[in-house]
């Protein structure tokens, strides 16, 4: 690889924010945030939406989740439809 052109690769801890399950693994990520890992270490904090600890799919829960507006925002403008097609 060439030097000096690559994002540095190391370990990142990734949380959900749905559930609060953290895994350490490495990325090219960075964050500001930190937190105090179960070795003593200290490393870079990203917190994520979804994981696999909150999706449906992997949970096989279903949930809305809705940081946004964004199901508000489809629901105003196509109304609440339902399986048969009614409004």
């Amino acid at each position: 690889m060439k030097p000096g052109i690559h994002p540095g690769y190391g370990p990142v801890v990734f949380k959900d924010a749905a559930t609060g399950d953290a895994f350490l693994t490495r990325s090219t990520a960075t964050s500001d945030k930190t937190i105090e890992w179960s070795d003593g270490n200290t490393y870079p904090l990203i917190v994520v939406d979804v994981s696999a600890a909150s999706h449906p799919f992997w949970t096989g829960a279903r949930r809305i989740i809705d940081t946004a507006g964004q199901v508000e925002k489809f629901r105003r403008r196509y109304g609440t439809r339902t399986p048969g097609g009614d409004r």
